[in-house]
């Protein structure tokens, strides 16, 4: 895999970081094609990292990740 996005997003808590982390597990064992996806949380911070055989799956795993991350954040703070 040649094209690869890293990213890291900190949280006001350790709590927050693992309740995202727990939200993104499903979608990382229901595989995207063309890309390979992995994350680690390291007390308040998030790391999420995606590497893809091309530009146009990298974009379409970042866009879906992103877009599950902000869904994630959405759902935590209305509970």
């Amino acid at each position: 895999m040649t094209n690869s996005a890293r990213f890291l997003f900190s949280f006001p808590s350790s709590q927050d970081a693992e309740v995202v982390a727990q939200s993104l597990t499903p979608e990382i064992r229901h595989k995207i094609p063309k890309s390979q996806v992995s994350f680690s949380v390291d007390k308040k911070t998030l790391t999420l990292v995606i590497e893809a055989e091309d530009m146009s799956s990298l974009r379409a795993s970042v866009n879906s990740y992103l877009r599950w991350i902000q869904t994630a954040l959405a759902v935590r703070q209305i509970v």
